[in-house]
């Protein structure tokens, strides 16, 4: 299904140009679109997960329409986490990357790669970062 009215997640104009950068190095025969999603685990009790993905959305994806034409896929169940965030990149001395910010994360791990929401599912585990 896809996403009605406000978008369910945005993505920074800064992650946008990585993402373009990105997209267009590879070599596909099907349009790219990036797979968001949550899981559970990490030492807060849900860690993010993100890549590119040429497989058409699943019945159950939110798919989102962003700027020139990339899709955003979010399963249902990662869905119900991810409300509101924002997908974007940073540029830091030691390294950058993709990061989310998510208004429905109630605590985060130092690490940044895992978060507790404010009903405390998700099982924790100890950190790999």
């Amino acid at each position: 299904m896809t996403a009605p009215g406000s978008q369910m997640i945005t993505v920074s104009d800064t992650a946008l140009g990585q993402l373009k950068g990105l997209i267009e190095g590879q070599q596909t025969e099907h349009a790219l679109g990036l797979r968001v999603f949550v899981q559970s685990g990490g030492c807060s009790g849900f860690s993010y997960g993100m890549g590119l993905d040429e497989n058409p959305p699943r019945e159950d994806d939110v798919v989102i329409n962003v700027d020139s034409g990339l899709k955003v896929y979010v399963d249902a169940v990662s869905a119900e986490h991810l409300e509101g965030a924002e997908i974007d990149y940073v540029d830091q001395l030691m390294g950058g990357g993709f990061t989310i910010h998510n208004p429905n994360a109630v605590s985060t791990c130092s690490c940044g790669h895992s978060f507790q929401t404010a009903d405390g599912a998700g099982e924790a585990r100890s950190c790999s970062h």
